[in-house]
């Protein structure tokens, strides 16, 4: 499962649902928690079930409510029969976590993306999910929930990049998430007006070793589709690292453009292939 782009949908808001299946995302995240209020989480159970039973054109997560309420097991009994492509998970607090949701689960369930730093004690259980990486479809991260657990005014500086706190938490969760080896995903960028900034941290977040993004919009869909695509010059770059390194079996570093080139290099090639394969 190709997983670029997630894009949040509100659970009580099936008239987007069309729209937001047709916008180029390679998956739908069905909410039923933040973005819908408590009374009206019935209300949400029942449309993410009408939509999960029909003719899917595209892979729909659900985000339960957390683990530590009261809704979780009546979002599950609403949801699995639609036999949902995956289940995200917020609040979550390491391999115990998703550990309990199997429990509750039984069966054949589907896998997991954690919203893995929602809470300070989850900061310290990010490497435990390497244990439960064969029910993992990746890990993210969250920086709105954390400060408001510890109090903090902002995750941001005034220009929009995080604060030292939350650069850190975010690369704690980059790391976990490549220790599981399951794709890394990154937060959602908050402002709809600004294609620009956005394409900036599409590409800052590529760099650093995410292989995807969520999503709060369509607008946004294809921007970060296109960020977390290889190029044209960067495939057939890639494909000269491979050549080189087949024609040079025995070779632990080359050259290649007159820079020199190894190992890393190669392993790093090959993803660029992998994803542009994608």
């Amino acid at each position: 499962m190709t997983l670029r782009s997630l894009l949040f949908v509100p659970g009580d808001r099936p008239d987007r649902f069309a729209k937001a299946a047709a916008c180029g995302a390679d998956a739908l995240i069905l909410d039923l928690e933040d973005s819908v209020a408590p009374e009206r989480k019935a209300q949400a159970r029942a449309a993410v079930a009408d939509w999960l039973a029909g003719d899917r054109t595209i892979p729909g997560f659900v985000r339960v409510n957390p683990l530590d309420g009261d809704q979780t097991v009546a979002d599950l009994a609403a949801v699995l029969p639609g036999r949902p492509d995956g289940l995200v998970l917020p609040k979550a607090e390491g391999a115990a976590s998703v550990r309990a949701l199997l429990a509750l689960i039984g069966d054949n369930p589907p896998p997991i993306l954690p919203i893995a730093t929602e809470t300070p004690a989850a900061i310290f259980q990010l490497g435990s999910y390497a244990a439960t990486t064969t029910h993992l479809a990746g890990l993210t991260w969250g920086a709105e929930d954390l400060p408001a657990a510890i109090g903090a005014a902002t995750s941001r500086e005034a220009d929009g990049r995080y604060t030292p706190p939350y650069e850190m938490v975010r690369a704690l969760t980059l790391f976990a998430a490549h220790a599981a080896h399951v794709p890394a995903i990154e937060t959602v960028f908050p402002r709809i007006d600004a294609p620009d900034a956005l394409a900036d941290y599409v590409a800052r977040a590529r760099r650093d070793g995410f292989t995807g993004m969520m999503a709060i919009h369509p607008a946004q869909v294809a921007t970060i589709n296109t960020g977390f695509t290889p190029t044209a010059d960067e495939l057939t770059h890639a494909r000269a690292i491979v050549a080189a390194f087949a024609a040079n079996p025995g070779a632990g570093a080359l050259q290649l453009g007159g820079k020199m080139i190894d190992r890393p290099h190669l392993k790093q090639a090959q993803q660029i292939i992998s994803r542009g394969g994608r």
